[in-house]
């Protein structure tokens, strides 16, 4: 299949929905061949049935990122099912209820970060031997606004995972540029997902309609993949052209957690 990405191998995290299956459709129709991975089997099939269709190679994998010994599994698995990795898309995301630092818990603390980071650093490590050895890759890391601008509307938890992931992601890039590897940050703000119904205070539609759309982020993904080898974008900061109002949501929560609190209707 003919394309900027024909003959390249893609693994994308987090490719059932959202930005992962917007990416995976865009790499596809640019000719790669590509493995996708999330945590629910229906939307993954979904994704592949799509890919199928237009003549390009899809492959599905159920996977629980958070667990290393899982996400060093789906690195292995796509090798050997598909011979390598060029690309690799860390999507995967993974939001707290809780918000605040003052109330979020130690378990819901660890979830979020052994999504946003422990997970990046897993498959980044288990990739990164084959691209080295062929002195090409590149690794492609989707985390947040949240990690240059923190506070309660991302939440503490989620802002210190995805700016330990941007951090990672520039390390990646000081320490092997020089060996052909390419390791890319991309930088969204508020974006029309599943993850926002898992904030204290889900927006409501007329807030979702200032938001950017999946396809959005997905096309800086495609652009930092198929640029020369001898280019790299190492950050891309994505935000909606047209701010809002988020005052009544930051209210609830910097409250939600705290013990007899309830939410206002």
């Amino acid at each position: 299949m003919a394309g900027r990405l024909a003959g390249k191998v893609a693994l994308i995290t987090g490719a059932g929905t959202g930005i992962g299956r917007a990416a995976a459709l865009l790499m596809a129709a640019e000719g790669a061949s590509v493995a996708l991975a999330g945590r629910r089997k229906e939307p993954l099939d979904a994704v592949v049935k799509e890919i199928e269709k237009t003549g390009a190679r899809a492959q599905a994998r159920v996977c629980d990122v958070a667990k290393t010994g899982e996400a060093r599994a789906l690195a292995k698995w796509t090798e050997e099912t598909f011979g390598r990795v060029d690309i690799l898309v860390n999507n995967a995301g993974f939001a707290s209820k809780v918000r605040t630092v003052r109330w979020v818990d130690e378990e819901e603390w660890r979830s979020v970060v052994d999504v946003n980071l422990t997970a990046v650093y897993a498959l980044t490590q288990s990739v990164l031997h084959g691209m080295l050895e062929r002195k090409e890759g590149t690794i492609i890391t989707v985390t947040s606004l949240a990690a240059l601008r923190p506070g309660l509307i991302s939440g503490a938890p989620y802002g210190a995972a995805k700016a330990g992931a941007r951090n990672l992601m520039q390390d990646v890039h000081t320490e092997f540029r020089n060996q052909g590897i390419r390791a890319t940050t991309i930088i969204p703000a508020e974006v029309d997902t599943a993850i926002l119904d898992n904030r204290p205070a889900p927006p409501d539609a007329a807030a979702r309609a200032t938001m950017m759309m999946p396809e959005d982020v997905a096309e800086a993904i495609l652009l930092c993949a198929t640029l020369p080898a001898r280019t790299v974008i190492e950050e891309i900061v994505l935000s909606p052209t047209r701010d809002r109002d988020r005052s009544g949501e930051i209210a609830i929560a910097a409250r939600f957690g705290e013990p007899g609190y309830t939410r206002p209707r």
